[in-house]
């Protein structure tokens, strides 16, 4: 068994699908509905949100489409006159657009075994459920379509983008069911190639204008990862949702600690400084990369951890919005 599939013994007994902080219910999902608001993905932010500044021109917003062609008006933008029509009919003609009506919204959900971990509160896989259902909510609130793809170490789950509380609660049907296939048997194989995988199949789906949320704990991400990212960053807006575990950025000196699921028990003595460093440079490469690509993309990086609220966390990094704000 590894450190990385348990969580503290001290903690929790229980891994019955029952307990919240091990597992996720759907009604939990569904009553993060209510607290879906006080933030948006917009350009527009507060100074202290990590979507402002340099972040910013990132974020396209809804897109546009194009309506007509019509004679040039007095007032209108000479920035969308069509210079060969204007050429060719020697009369200024200028480009209309309207605003999309909605925008598509995908949400990459991270259920692999090396999310069944938590030193307190939740494991890592509950925090990407919550993160996924608030997202979602946020999504249709605004009127905007939302699909996901939900993923495990075997499999990849895919609903397709709509707008309709049906869809939501679909997209949390398939968390659930993935979260409550999670535990510690060995028979339960990790597989880091998963994530690879799902961002392979997301670059194909989003083509343009879309928003991509990837909520992960960024086990499996290489250079062929960086691939997929470039095509999904050229004509899309992503955003990734870090989630950690306190202890896994910092394993404390405590002697023999136990490590448990409510079943099988895992003793590990955290005063060799070893084990240590090999728990923190593992979480820490992973970190890193994320923080690579962040820079490298311009991709906004919202770090999550197990010990604190998840809307909470969310509006303090995205900004206090008001409730009625289109997203």
């Amino acid at each position: 068994m590894s450190t990385r599939t348990h969580r503290s013994d001290s903690i929790r007994k229980n891994n019955d699908p029952g307990d919240g902080g091990i597992y996720v219910q759907l009604d939990e999902l569904m009553r993060l509905k209510h607290k879906a608001s006080g933030f948006s993905f917009l350009p527009r932010q507060p100074v202290h949100s990590i979507l402002s500044g340099r972040h910013a021109s990132k974020l396209r917003g809804r897109g546009l489409n194009f309506e007509e062609l019509r004679n040039y008006l007095p007032g209108d933008d000479t920035r969308n006159i069509d210079w060969k029509v204007t050429a060719r009919t020697r009369s200024p003609y200028v480009r209309v657009y309207t605003e999309e009506k909605d925008r598509t919204v995908w949400l990459l959900v991270d259920q692999r075994v090396g999310m069944f971990f938590g030193s307190k509160q939740r494991m890592k896989s509950v925090v990407a459920a919550e993160v996924a259902a608030i997202s979602a909510w946020r999504v249709l609130s605004a009127g905007d379509r939302v699909g996901a793809l939900v993923f495990n170490d075997s499999e990849i789950s895919v609903v397709p983008p709509h707008r309709s509380q049906q869809r939501v609660i679909q997209i949390l049907k398939q968390v659930v069911d993935k979260n409550h296939a999670l535990n510690s048997s060995p028979e339960l194989k990790p597989n880091p190639e998963k994530l690879n995988e799902a961002l392979k199949q997301v670059s194909i789906l989003a083509r343009h204008d879309c928003l991509v949320c990837l909520i992960t704990d960024g086990d499996g991400l290489n250079p062929e990862s960086r691939r997929y990212i470039t095509r999904l960053a050229e004509h899309n807006d992503v955003l990734t949702a870090f989630i950690y575990d306190p202890l896994e950025k910092d394993l404390p000196a405590a002697g023999r600690l136990r490590f448990s699921d409510g079943e099988g028990q895992l003793e590990a003595d955290t005063s060799n400084r070893k084990l240590r460093n090999a728990f923190k440079n593992e979480f820490e490469q992973r970190l890193d990369w994320i923080q690579s690509a962040s820079r490298r993309f311009s991709i906004p990086l919202l770090s999550l951890q197990t010990t604190s609220p998840v809307p909470d966390q969310i509006r303090d990094a995205l900004g206090h919005h008001q409730a009625t704000q289109r997203f």
